[in-house]
């Protein structure tokens, strides 16, 4: 019998902020998850977003991941992403696609696609992101066929302030913004420590938490072909699970 080679999943990640969440699922999984950093203006706020997400610096990260022969690349922002559109979130995707010649998908899509894996269309959003920002996300949601029952706005302007969040802080806000009829509960910002807090989270909502660096892994080894199983990352991880399609 032939083993299964251990899948290579790249993913480029704005700035300095939750990036070790990458080597902590690594480890869990037993995968190689390696991550390089391209740069802009950390501020959630659109214009700042949309250069942060251009065909130019997304680029620049490709070549970055060149070296690490990825299995498949994801673009490991979420505003970065929706705030460009479903049609230009997509057209991001396949120019990065292009960049790479792997298969390549963005956090964005990664909720969407986690949502449709596990049969959820009804969820609560808990946003650190502005709220003018944070309904980009919402409508994204909509877009695919989410209801969004419920969404919070933190107001915390920068990636930088939100990895400075300590997991109390995180499962608090969490808590506070459940909405009770929601399937599941999303938080998406690549730049909040969660993987560690998953556990907790469920625990205490009773209900699947998809979270942005969650959800960007699980797509990232989805598109490898990859089938990675640990319940301490969540519903998302539990067997059967990671076997989503678009």
């Amino acid at each position: 019998m032939t083993s299964t080679p251990t899948p290579t999943v790249g993913f480029i990640y704005p700035d300095h902020a939750a990036e070790d969440d990458y080597p902590f699922a690594a480890e869990m999984l037993g995968v190689d998850l390696p991550v390089v950093h391209i740069y802009g203006t950390d501020l959630h706020a659109v214009p700042e977003l949309l250069d942060l997400g251009s065909p130019e610096k997304l680029a620049g990260g490709a070549a970055l991941l060149a070296e690490e022969k990825p299995d498949a690349v994801v673009w490991a922002c979420t505003s970065g992403s929706f705030v460009y559109g479903p049609d230009g979130a997509k057209q991001q995707a396949e120019t990065l696609a292009a960049a790479t010649g792997v298969p390549t998908s963005s956090t964005s899509f990664a909720f969407v696609h986690a949502l449709h894996a596990l049969g959820i269309t009804r969820v609560a959003v808990a946003a650190s992101y502005p709220e003018d920002v944070a309904k980009l996300f919402v409508e994204f949601l909509a877009a695919a066929g989410i209801e969004v029952l419920s969404m919070s706005s933190a107001g915390i302007d920068t990636a930088a302030e939100v990895g400075l969040l300590s997991p109390e802080s995180v499962v608090q806000l969490a808590v506070e913004n459940d909405h009770p009829d929601a399937e599941a509960l999303l938080i998406p910002d690549t730049a909040m420590r969660t993987l560690g807090a998953l556990s907790t989270l469920e625990q205490r909502l009773g209900k699947p938490v998809l979270t942005a660096n969650q959800v960007t892994i699980w797509e990232g080894l989805r598109l490898a072909g990859h089938t990675a199983v640990n319940p301490s990352l969540g519903t998302l991880f539990e067997k059967g699970h990671s076997h989503g399609s678009d």
